[in-house]
């Protein structure tokens, strides 16, 4: 049989199809409401956490290089952002920067959420394997639910400076040093951390609602992005204290892997990405 060399507009009309046939798939997944059964929410328990965790160091320690690479960029961001905010006289935003991570945080681990899955179905991950997320139909569904823990991180940003500029503000810190003594020393510096903490702890929880299994279920089946949500909101009504002390755990975790300058951010994003995949795999059914 003859061959043929198709000429660049044929190319270019082939791919513009596959393009156009990715979107359709991608639109019709995002808003997708024909599921035959919704995904149920299981009970669990505090030894589904310590399983978790345990199976999210397991896959850590099995991709260990591939995890941390892909990563990387997540402290190298907040160092940014902390320099800037040093350089612009926002030295009351570095510390609501860094607990926003946790409203930031399963946008970071999608790419870790495929890699479990990979070696969950018996292949060795690689974290190139992270990418293939980005040719799956439910990208449209994670991009959305990303932009809006995004947008929620900014509000927080914006909340945070406007109780600072009820407290201790409106003028900005004259150095670091004298800031954190006016919050240690001052009632003003008090309330403003007691404040923040609260706002804080009630933006955390709403990222928590949203996200808890939402991610890994739109990778893990075709459900869109509205089932994914009301998913995961189910699963927190279901176990809210169990949901609560996971989310305890993460924020704690995330806080301590920023104290070293946000280098512990390398190692503990990927493990508690790889453990929100296997948190999923127990709470819905």
């Amino acid at each position: 049989m003859a061959k043929t060399i198709g000429n660049p507009l044929s190319w270019l009309l082939q791919g513009a199809e596959t393009t156009g046939h990715h979107i359709g798939q991608t639109v019709e997944e995002m808003g997708s409401s024909g599921v035959k059964e919704l995904p149920k929410a299981r009970k669990l328990t505090m030894d589904d956490i310590i399983h978790s965790l345990a199976a999210g160091l397991e896959d850590f320690a099995a991709c260990r290089s591939d995890a941390m690479f892909l990563v990387l960029f997540y402290p190298l961001i907040g160092i940014t952002l902390i320099v800037m905010s040093l350089s612009m006289n926002l030295l009351p935003l570095i510390v609501p920067m860094i607990m926003g991570f946790a409203i930031l945080g399963p946008v970071a681990a999608v790419g870790l959420y495929e890699m479990s899955s990979r070696r969950e179905a018996g292949f060795e991950p690689r974290w190139m394997d992270a990418f293939g997320v980005i040719r799956s139909p439910a990208f449209g569904g994670i991009l959305v639910l990303g932009l809006y823990l995004a947008a929620l991180f900014i509000v927080w940003l914006v909340a945070a400076d406007m109780i600072y500029s009820r407290t201790l503000g409106p003028e900005p810190p004259a150095s670091l040093l004298g800031f954190a003594t006016e919050v240690v020393t001052t009632r003003a510096g008090w309330i403003m951390a007691i404040t923040g903490g609260i706002v804080g702890a009630v933006f955390a929880f709403a990222a928590l609602a949203m996200s808890l299994v939402s991610f890994p279920l739109l990778l893990d089946r075709h459900v869109g992005l509205p089932v994914a949500v009301a998913t995961s909101i189910k699963v927190l009504r279901k176990n809210p204290l169990i949901c609560m002390t996971w989310g305890i755990i993460v924020g704690s975790a995330l806080v301590i892997g920023a104290i070293p300058f946000l280098a512990g951010l390398i190692i503990v994003v990927p493990v508690l990405g790889h453990a929100t995949w296997h948190l999923y795999r127990r709470a819905v059914q």
